[in-house]
């Protein structure tokens, strides 16, 4: 085994061991007090004050849950299928999932971003970003739905990412895999990493009414691995600030060569610089490949699109852009504070917490008080930007959310805890355990300029022997604080969806009015819209047959079709004609080798099917929605292909008085 080789076990060794010593930290109890507890209660009945929105890691899905109770309130699927709620399976949602690889049925969603006006949360929209094939995502909190997704060309490992600016101006996104531009040759030895590797930053446009997605510009850098990301605020607004790793440039076994050097870097963008040199045509246009889909409420379709050029401006050619300052060691978290005057820097393998300051980075700048450069980008002298350091405030910090009242929270994923720190003195205030491995943690409104300071929530990595035991995997897990007194007091502790990463909350007061409850169904415009019962029809154009079929309590219309064929494309329209809050129909056929539906209140989704032998299969409702559910069910007769079978369907007959659309009279529709 070589030197490095030795090194890099012997800093894992160490680390593992730290992790077992912490997993289950010292003079702690497992369960909370009665008046503790009592401050989670919502009585049922009762609304919960805040939502909070988490992330599913490699569940590619955003979860929805109520605090303090911990109720799940909703999954939305985002990034991979669903077939509870048939994303991805429906004709309708297939387009969202597209991407220039094709037809993506997977991703892993790490953080989530709520829009801001003014610095201040406003309820309009969730942002969620894909890891694996890079995608920024737009979900809609009037209908909880995805309502764009965005790819994003020359990006590997879209990991620093929804990060948005105090008006949602932007959404940024770092690549965390430095790799050949789209636009490059790709087919490059690995060794070439220095050469031919880049990193690459996005700046995604937010229309202001609409919220549609367009890349303004990307930011072409040195080949890092950028982790994460915020915006500057106030004074600092015009700014954004990227911790990133891997400034050794290595490009195998980085646990041990991405962890040299005793400081790495946080990268400061001057976004508003960057947009005069754009305006100013220093931009250049790249030939890329990259993928929008958008949704349409009106006709409850998604589009997709394939778009060929970004605009891509070096910043190391282009000077006064970006600076980078040395921060200890590894950094992960990178967060500003609600005065936008301090950038809190969390270096994994860093025994203290650097905490800079924008006024002392600008003067910085101004003075050139720089120790070089790196790669062609200014480095900032440390010292210089440097307001202090927190002493030993425990082992692994990863990320830092605020209370608006000038304290900083803290993770710590080795020690598991939570730190509690005055941001003016840097002393340490208060530290509370989690259970176990807490990787983010998230105040309401944590970094905007406003938090609320009532709860802390920790996600959790690890929760051994703190719930039944489920094999080999157990849940991952969110554990409430409440933080409205001096001392953090655990109140809750709820399991979670995926493997929970960053999340944010709002209070509900923000959301909850706007909150769609039914399509109107005479705004569908979906063009297999069947508006009513009447408009129910069966339709063969060759071997595709289209079904307008409609749902309602507790039948479909029509419920018996006979006439198709083996190897026939049927597409099932249905339309859900109920207008009343929460009653969604489902819909299922036996057989059928994609998904079900689930369709809203007005609104239309397509399931296709092609029957594969000839049979009867049922056609059901899959959600439940009376009491007369189960009656909810139809037959569709298969028969061989190339027979004569006509094509004929009904409702309300048991009988063989069935009509065909060719000699009924009143082109196939039920009398």
């Amino acid at each position: 085994m070589n030197k490095i080789s030795t090194i890099g076990f012997g800093i894992m060794a160490a680390f593992t061991a730290l992790s077992f010593n912490a997993c289950k930290p010292k003079n702690t109890g497992t369960a909370i007090s009665g008046d503790a507890a009592a401050k989670a209660f919502v009585a049922p009945g009762q609304y919960d004050e805040f939502y909070n929105f988490v992330s599913g890691g490699f569940s590619g899905q955003l979860s929805t849950y109520g605090l303090p109770s911990g109720r799940l309130l909703r999954v939305i699927p985002v990034f991979s299928v669903d077939p509870e709620k048939g994303w991805g399976y429906s004709e309708e949602s297939k387009p969202m999932l597209m991407t220039s690889h094709g037809f993506i049925p997977w991703d892993d969603l790490h953080h989530t971003e709520l829009s801001q006006t003014n610095g201040e949360i406003d309820g309009r929209w969730v942002f969620g970003n894909a890891n694996n094939t890079p995608r920024v995502a737009r979900i809609d909190l009037k209908t909880f739905r995805t309502a764009e997704i965005i790819e994003l060309p020359n990006s590997a490992g879209n990991h620093s990412s929804p990060f948005i600016t105090e008006n949602t101006e932007y959404v940024v996104a770092g690549t965390r895999f430095s790799v050949p531009p789209d636009y490059a040759n790709g087919d490059v030895p690995i060794s070439t990493y220095k050469q031919n590797f880049k990193g690459t930053i996005s700046f995604i446009s937010v229309g202001k009414e609409d919220g549609k997605l367009d890349i303004a510009f990307q930011l072409l850098l040195p080949g890092v691995n950028f982790d994460l990301s915020h915006a500057g605020k106030g004074p600092s607004h015009g700014w954004f600030f990227f911790s990133c790793y891997n400034s050794e440039q290595a490009n195998t076994l980085l646990e041990v060569n991405a962890s040299q050097r005793d400081k790495d870097f946080i990268l400061a963008v001057n976004w508003k610089k960057a947009e005069e040199y754009l305006k100013a045509g220093k931009g250049e246009k790249k030939k890329v490949r990259y993928a929008r889909n958008t949704w349409d409420e009106s006709t409850h379709t998604g589009k997709h699109e394939m778009l060929e050029e970004v605009t891509v401006l070096d910043a190391v050619a282009l000077k006064d852009i970006c600076y980078l300052i040395p921060c200890p060691k590894s950094p992960h978290g990178c967060d500003v504070d609600p005065t936008g005057e301090y950038i809190v820097g969390s270096g994994k393998l860093a025994a203290l917490i650097p905490v800079f300051s924008y006024t002392k980075m600008q003067k910085a700048i101004a003075d050139k008080a720089f120790e070089g450069e790196y790669e062609g980008i200014p480095v900032i002298k440390y010292e210089s930007a440097l307001h202090g350091e927190v002493q030993k405030p425990g082992l692994g910090p990863l990320h830092t959310e605020f209370d608006g009242k000038g304290n900083a929270y803290t993770s710590f994923f080795v020690s598991s805890e939570i730190v509690k720190w005055n941001i003016k003195d840097l002393k340490v205030l208060d530290r509370a355990p989690t259970y176990y491995s807490i990787g983010h943690l998230s105040i309401p409104g944590g970094d905007t300029k406003k938090p609320n300071a009532k709860y802390v929530v920790a996600y959790n990595k690890i929760t051994k022997d703190r719930y039944l035991p489920t094999g080999p995997e157990l849940a991952q897990s969110a554990q409430l604080y409440d933080i409205s007194g001096d001392k953090m007091q655990l109140i809750n502790d709820f399991p979670t969806i995926g493997e929970p990463h960053y999340a944010q909350s709002a209070h509900a007061d923000v959301i909850r009015p706007n909150s769609l409850k039914i399509f109107k169904i005479e705004d569908n415009k979906h063009p297999y819209a069947a508006k009513g019962e009447k408009e129910s029809k069966v339709v063969r154009e060759g071997n595709k047959i289209h079904v307008y079929l409609t749902s309602i309590r507790s039948h479909f219309s029509p419920d018996n079709i006979e006439g198709v064929k083996v190897g026939d494309e049927v597409l099932f329209h249905v339309t859900n004609l109920e207008q009343d809050w929460d009653v969604p129909h489902g819909f299922a056929v036996k057989g059928a080798d994609n998904g079900e539906l689930l369709i809203m209140p007005g609104e239309t989704q397509t399931l296709k099917w092609i029957p594969k032998k000839e049979g009867i299969y049922p056609i059901y409702c899959t959600d439940f929605c009376s009491a007369l559910h189960q009656e909810m069910q139809g037959y569709v007769r298969v028969s061989p292909k190339g027979s004569n079978v006509p094509l004929t369907f009904s409702l309300g007959k048991n009988s063989s008085d069935a009509k065909s659309p060719e000699n009924n009279g009143n082109g196939g529709q039920p009398k």
